[in-house]
């Protein structure tokens, strides 16, 4: 039953999250004893404030509240934003991610720690020991945000920069028709 009702909220839960101009991440629906409990975390580009979420929480609790006959018992209403440790699992994660440090457990070879450059559609530009990776996110079994402490060292994000503009330049520079 939960399952079924999740596939029934999700959509008007996420239509009140893209409204509020937020991403929905992450919904769940679970029974707890006699009222259901509904989880929602919600992303954006530039990360999520508490007052965003609480915004973002009245937004779906209206949206909810308007469609009580879907949902047709008492709910717990828990909105939240990713954690750190969220696994970067989608192109807008590794693109949200930029210039941040990650661990990438690839499916094949060891793990290795390098920094998110340019994420395109199927993969991402990584900094590892000081040479730019193409990694694939079909590749990649896990990957995750690492701490840090300090600021990136400004050379890493000068070869990132310089690497992003040149894949744009090549992606939009015009081509010669043939004659």
């Amino acid at each position: 039953m939960p399952n079924d009702l999740a596939s029934r909220l999700e959509p008007i839960v996420a239509e009140a999250v893209k409204a509020a101009g937020f991403d929905l991440d992450s919904f769940e629906v679970q029974q707890a004893g006699r009222r259901q409990l509904v989880k929602v975390v919600v992303d954006g580009d530039d990360g999520v404030g508490l007052d965003e979420v609480a915004g973002v929480s009245r937004a779906v609790s209206a949206a909810l509240d308007e469609n009580e006959h879907v949902i047709a018992s008492a709910y717990t209403l828990e909105v939240t934003s990713p954690g750190l440790d969220r696994p970067l699992t989608v192109q807008r994660h590794w693109r949200r991610a930029k210039f941040r440090l990650v661990k990438v457990t690839p499916a094949e070879g060891a793990a290795f720690i390098g920094r998110v450059g340019h994420a395109g559609e199927k993969s991402a530009r990584v900094l590892v020991d000081g040479e730019i990776r193409d990694v694939s996110y079909a590749s990649v079994a896990k990957a995750v945000i690492e701490i840090e402490f300090k600021q990136p060292p400004a050379e890493d994000l000068k070869l990132l920069e310089n690497d992003a503009s040149a894949l744009n330049a090549a992606t939009t520079e015009p081509k010669e028709e043939p004659k």
